[in-house]
């Protein structure tokens, strides 16, 4: 597995409030995409700075979906572009589904 961190600065401090309402505006977009595992959406607690955190059955998968046009398509909605940061994940530990997930 794969964990990629994207973020993205704001140009001024966002509610969570606000967030909230973006977020799930576009978080159906992301149910029964092909190998994504998981995705958090984020929001720093001083409001600066947000994105999300996803959980790939590879990095191969992760690179195809942020694609030329989904960087622009985020860089327009929140006014910079995405920065990518790929983590190995060997072990995911689900309490939800109480289940541990190795790769």
């Amino acid at each position: 597995m794969i964990v990629a961190i994207v973020s993205f600065p704001l140009a001024k401090p966002a509610s969570l409030e606000d967030m909230k309402t973006r977020f799930r505006s576009t978080a159906p977009k992301y149910l029964n995409v092909p190998g994504l595992l998981r995705k958090n959406y984020f929001l720093t607690e001083d409001g600066m700075r947000a994105g999300g955190i996803y959980v790939w059955q590879s990095k191969a998968i992760a690179e195809k979906f942020y694609s030329p046009e989904w960087r622009k398509t985020v860089a327009g909605a929140y006014g910079a572009a995405p920065e990518i940061l790929y983590l190995h994940s060997p072990a995911m530990v689900d309490n939800q589904n109480h289940a541990i997930i190795y790769s």
